[in-house]
């Protein structure tokens, strides 16, 4: 067997593959994202970009409903969008196996809250699997579609995004090809009236009672002997520290978190005098293993916020301090959009109004920052439109509200939030900021590209006419770099009443190559640093005189529209 080096996403992909996954469904989030990327790699697999995370796992329970192996994923907050469908698929079950995959993020590097998704397993009754490392990413892969048809339950595979971007040495193995199992139309299990899903649910917990038995004595849950009386419990990513840590210690590595396997868990505890539970965010572990009576160590010693590492684990469990200092040389990086960006000609438009700003999940987020300073709020895909309308509801018109979504969250969640506002007699003014493509996680294909996760041509949806048939009449396209020609509009549509929605649309720079500009004429500038106020990272000032560094400008114009001087030519 081959052995390469693979990321958590890469081994994921890999394992879906070799377990005979024939459909694929995601909508792209950090740090899922590279997953489906990998494996539409792979031939024998039809892979997509869903519209968001609620139609993937739907997509993926109507593939096992036919009998074939599916897997959906998603970032963690993005299995609270597929929540309705996660809960009823435990009831329903399958006939191929089926597989969530759930990419939580501790430390917030590229989300909005540090959510631990082992509850789901919990909270919707569905076995949850947690790898430590790309090899167990694969393993427990294949493991959970065997799992799922096994037990006729969807399973959950939980990763974090140290797992997932991290790379160990994972065998590949060849594919194995499962016999599909077809469609059989069963009313009593895949239709959830009251009168079935009563019965399902008594299946279900049955099912549970059968998976923890399976925990208990399942490979995937196993003790490590080492000191006898010391003992840690860990599951994925933290077992890896707490083994560099306590590399005498006697361990149980749980792969399978849920449903509980109290009896392997009271089994280890015997003889312990000392016994910690080490895990990333909430204690979830640590909870369970009480309710048993045992006394342990965890979370009263472990923070409750970000993600673990060696040192941090040996900080707080043990008087072997290790210092940390931080480099104090290094200026500070903001994070900022990129040289020539769409969305700073438009934000250079907005932070000078007085209205209020309601933001949205995407790159334009970065807006909020100076010295755009044009985002109030940021709650969640789709949050933008039904905040904006809920700020004027309260407000009774007394001050102008304006949202900004991006193309890839508006065909998301953005429109049935535009269909309550234009429904309810909303005045918002939307601002579509279509960039062409799925920008914050990699330049994903959605469904106003024209392409599909697999290459192939297909309808491109133009955000402008998705508007209007959502019933806004004033709707209005404009370019982004045209900053001098899109004033007077911007004052328009703010003294204008009612619902209206602006579709600023240009690709996002990184996709296409413009001409950067040939040199700067710095002794024509006259230090006004009115240019600055796009944030262009491409821009600085030395002794009062702007400077252009050529070999990230990519010649968008909009400082020149700003400058009568045109400083750049």
């Amino acid at each position: 067997m081959d052995k390469v080096l693979l990321s958590g996403d890469e081994a994921i992909a890999r394992g879906a593959w070799e377990a005979g996954c024939k459909v694929a469904a995601a909508y792209p989030g950090t740090p899922s994202t590279q997953i489906l990327e990998n494996l539409v790699n792979y031939k024998d697999v039809y892979c997509e970009w869903s519209t968001n995370e609620k139609v993937a796992l739907e997509v993926a329970l109507g593939a096992a409903l036919a009998g074939v192996r599916s897997i959906c994923t998603m970032k963690h907050v993005g299995l609270n969008v597929a929540a309705d469908p996660l809960f009823s698929s435990a009831y329903i079950g399958v006939r191929g196996g089926m597989i969530i995959v759930t990419a939580d993020d501790p430390g917030l590097h590229s989300s909005q809250n540090e959510q631990d998704n082992r509850y789901y397993g919990m909270f919707a009754k569905i076995p949850v699997l947690t790898p430590s490392d790309s090899q167990e990413a694969k393993d427990f892969t294949k493991l959970a579609f065997e799992l799922s048809e096994k037990y006729d339950v969807p399973v959950i595979l939980r990763v974090t995004t140290r797992i997932a971007h991290s790379k160990t040495i994972v065998e590949l193995e060849e594919r194995k090809e499962v016999a599909d199992k077809g469609y059989v139309k069963d009313i009593t299990k895949a239709n959830l009236l009251p009168q079935y899903a009563r019965v399902r649910h008594v299946l279900l917990e049955e099912k549970m009672k059968k998976l923890e038995e399976y925990g208990n004595t399942a490979s995937v849950n196993k003790i490590i002997e080492g000191k006898k009386n010391f003992g840690v419990i860990a599951d994925g990513v933290a077992f890896e520290y707490a083994r560099e840590v306590f590399p005498k210690a006697s361990f149980l590595k749980l792969g399978m978190v849920w449903p509980f396997p109290k009896d392997l868990v009271k089994k280890f505890a015997q003889g312990k005098k000392h016994l910690y539970v080490i895990e990333e965010v909430d204690p979830f572990l640590e909870t369970l293993i009480k309710s048993l009576g045992i006394k342990v160590i965890g979370k009263d010693k472990l923070p409750l916020v970000d993600e673990l590492n060696p040192r941090i684990v040996r900080n707080s469990l043990t008087d072997n301090k290790t210092e940390f200092t931080p480099e104090t040389s290094l200026p500070p990086r903001p994070p900022s959009l990129c040289p020539g960006c769409p969305h700073a000609g438009l934000f250079y438009l907005l932070q000078r109004k007085d209205v209020i700003i309601t933001g949205d999940i995407g790159c334009y987020t970065l807006g909020t920052y100076p010295p755009h300073n044009t985002m109030d709020t940021c709650v969640c895909m789709g949050g933008s439109i039904t905040v904006a309308h809920g700020i004027e509801k309260a407000l009774k018109n007394q001050k102008r509200v304006v949202s900004i979504i991006g193309d890839s969250t508006f065909f998301h969640m953005g429109m049935p939030g535009l269909v309550n506002a234009v429904y309810n007699k909303g005045n918002q003014i939307l601002v579509i900021v279509d960039n062409r493509t799925t920008g914050m996680t990699g330049h994903q294909d959605h469904p106003g590209t024209g392409k599909t996760l697999m290459g192939e041509d297909t309808k491109m949806l133009k955000t402008e006419d998705v508007a209007k048939a959502c019933g806004v009449d004033k709707v209005y396209v404009l370019d982004p770099y045209k900053i001098k020609d899109n004033r007077p509009l911007f004052r328009q549509i703010l003294a204008e009443p009612g619902p209206a929605v602006i579709v600023s649309k240009q690709a996002c720079a990184l996709l296409v190559p413009r001409k950067p500009a040939k040199r700067v004429v710095a002794e024509q500038c006259n230090g006004c640093k009115l240019c600055m106020s796009l944030g262009c990272a491409a821009m600085s000032f030395i002794n009062d005189k702007v400077v252009i560094d050529t070999a990230f400008c990519v010649g968008c114009g909009m400082c020149c529209e700003l400058c009568a001087k045109e400083a750049i030519v």
